[in-house]
C-alpha cells in the first residue's frame, strides 16, 4: 500500500487501517479514534496522569559508559566530530575503539531493581519514566530486531526494562517508556534521509516493530516518545500507531502519551505536551503539560566529572515542582545511574528530599488543580493549588514578624486556616481592603515541619 508522497507503509499498518476502516460502530461501544490528529487528539487524557504530579525521568544506556560530556556522546564525537571529544577518546582509550566497543562494559552489575523502585517510592514519585531506547539505538531489553546491540545479547545480558518494571508494579508505580524514534547512525535511517524521507526502510523494520513490542510485552502506563525532530509524523507514521494504542492494544484505557511524534507535533499534537525540554510557561496553559529536568544542569546522562555545583539544590527542586504543579504541570525529574546501575548519593540524597516534602505537603501536590490565581508576590512568593473546596497556599519565604499576608483569598463566615505539618488552626485577620493576615506559628527552624516552601491550607475560602 502506497502512502502520501509514494510512502510506502508497513504491512501491519495497512491491515490496521483496513480493520478500522471495517468495523462496524455499535450503539453503545467504545469510540475508535482514526490515524489523524483531529480524532487523536480528542482522547481524554486518562485522569491517573493529572492526579499523578510528581515522577522519576531515567536515563541510561551505552552512553553511561564512557559517562562523559552527556548522554549525546557519540553523536557529538563522530557525528560532529567535536574535538574535546575526540581529545577524550585519544586520551583514553586505544586506537580504533568503536562506540560498539563501549557495550560490553555496560555491565549493570549493581543494577538491583527493588531498590530503584524503593528509592523511587521513598522520593514520592507516582510514576517513573525510564529509557528503554536512547538515540544510539541500544535497547534495553531483547528487542527482535536490534540483534547484538540490546541488553540481553551484550553488556548486562538481562531485560532491564523488564526487571525495573516488575519492582515497579509491586509498589503500585506507574511505569512510563522513554523511546528515541530515530537511531543516528542506523544505515537504513541513513539510507531514508538519503531518500529524502520517500521511502520508510527504517520506521517499518525497526521503530515500529520496537513500539509495537514494548507495548505488547511490557503494558507501559506511558509512552514518552523523543527523537522526532528530523522528520514530519507521516514519515513516523506516529497516526496510525497512536490509532491502534488507543483503539485495539492491551493498555488503550491507561495509556498517556506526549507530544514529540514529528517535527510538526511538539506542543501541539499527541497526548499531553513537553514542548521542550525544561520547559516553564509563564502562564497557566490550556493543556495539560509537563517539565522534564534533569539533577545534573549539563546531562540527562551519568557524568564522571559531575561537580556539587551542577546538581540542582533541594530548593531548586521543590521550588519547580511547586511552580509546575501551580501551573497545572506534572514534573519529571531525571537521574543518570553509572554503567553498573548505581544511583549516585547526591542524586540519592536530592530525591530523599523531595519525598521527605512531599510526606508533609503531599496533601497540595498530589491530586490538585490549578487554582483562580496562581502566583502572588507581597514580600514572599506565594504558589496556589487547590482540591476540593480546599485552597492551598505554598509560600517559600518566611516572612518577617510571623505574618503572612495572602491577597488574593476572599475569606467568609467559615473560613479556617491551618499549617501543614502542624496541628492546630491558625489565627487570622481580615484585611482592610483585599486578603488576609495569617499569623504562622511561633517556632525555631528545627521544630518546622519542612526547612522551606511551607503550605498554609485555607478552607472556607473564595
Amino acid at each position: 500500500m502506497q502512502g502520501p508522497a509514494g510512502k510506502s507503509r508497513p504491512v501491519g499498518v495497512a491491515l490496521l487501517v483496513l480493520l478500522l476502516g471495517a468495523a462496524p460502530s455499535r450503539p453503545g461501544a467504545p469510540r475508535r479514534y482514526t490515524p489523524d490528529w483531529p480524532s487523536l487528539d480528542s482522547r481524554p487524557l486518562p485522569a491517573w496522569f493529572d492526579e499523578a504530579k510528581f515522577g522519576v525521568f531515567v536515563h541510561w544506556g551505552v552512553f553511561s559508559v564512557p559517562a562523559w560530556g552527556s548522554e549525546w556522546f557519540w553523536w557529538h564525537w563522530q557525528g560532529e566530530e567535536r574535538l574535546g571529544y575526540r581529545l577524550f577518546m585519544r586520551d583514553n582509550y586505544p586506537p580504533g575503539f568503536t562506540y560498539g566497543d563501549f557495550g560490553p562494559q555496560f555491565t549493570a552489575r549493581f543494577f538491583h531493581p527493588d531498590e530503584w523502585a524503593q528509592l523511587f517510592q521513598a522520593a514520592g514519585a507516582k510514576y517513573v519514566v525510564f529509557t528503554t531506547k536512547h538515540h544510539e539505538g541500544f535497547t534495553n531489553w531483547p528487542s527482535p530486531v536490534s540483534w547484538n546491540w540490546n541488553s540481553k545479547d551484550v553488556g548486562p545480558h538481562r531485560d532491564l526494562v523488564g526487571e525495573l518494571g516488575a519492582a515497579l508494579q509491586k509498589r503500585n508505580i506507574r511505569y512510563g517508556l522513554y523511546h528515541s524514534l530515530l537511531e543516528w547512525f542506523h544505515p537504513l535511517y541513513l539510507l531514508d534521509k538519503k531518500n529524502d524521507l520517500k521511502t520508510q526502510h527504517f520506521v517499518s523494520s525497526k521503530t515500529m516493530p520496537e513500539l509495537y513490542d514494548l507495548v505488547n510485552s511490557y503494558k507501559p502506563d506511558l509512552i514518552w516518545s523523543d527523537g522526532e525532530w528530523e522528520c514530519p509524523d507521516t514519515y513516523w507514521n506516529s497516526t496510525y500507531f497512536l490509532s491502534w494504542l488507543y483503539n485495539d492494544s492491551p493498555v488503550k484505557d491507561k495509556v498517556v502519551v506526549n507530544d514529540r511524534w514529528g517535527k510538526n507535533c511538539s506542543c501541539h499534537h499527541g497526548g499531553y505536551y513537553n514542548c521542550q525540554d525544561k520547559f516553564m510557561p509563564e502562564s497557566l496553559p490550556d493543556h495539560k503539560w509537563e517539565m522534564c529536568t534533569s539533577l545534573d544542569k549539563w546531562s540527562w546522562g551519568y557524568r564522571r566529572d559531575t561537580k556539587v555545583a551542577d546538581v540542582l539544590s533541594e530548593s531548586e527542586v521543590i521550588l519547580e515542582l511547586v511552580q509546575t504543579v501551580s501551573l497545572g504541570g506534572n514534573y519529571l525529574l531525571n537521574v543518570g545511574p553509572t554503567k553498573d546501575g548505581l544511583i549516585i548519593p547526591i542524586f540519592q540524597e536530592r530525591l530523599l528530599a523531595v519525598g521527605k516534602w512531599l510526606q508533609v505537603s503531599g496533601e497540595a501536590i498530589y491530586a490538585s488543580k490549578p487554582w483562580r490565581v496562581q502566583l502572588e508576590k507581597n514580600g514572599t512568593s506565594v504558589w496556589y493549588t487547590s482540591k476540593d473546596s480546599a485552597v492551598y497556599a505554598i509560600f517559600l519565604q518566611w516572612p518577617e514578624r510571623e505574618v503572612l499576608y495572602l491577597k488574593s483569598p476572599i475569606t467568609t463566615s467559615t473560613t479556617r486556616v491551618t499549617m501543614l505539618g502542624v496541628g492546630g488552626d491558625l489565627k487570622w485577620s481580615k484585611d482592610p481592603d483585599e486578603g488576609l493576615h495569617i499569623s504562622l506559628p511561633r517556632l525555631p527552624p528545627s521544630a518546622l515541619p519542612v526547612e522551606f516552601a511551607w503550605t498554609v491550607k485555607l478552607a472556607g475560602v473564595k
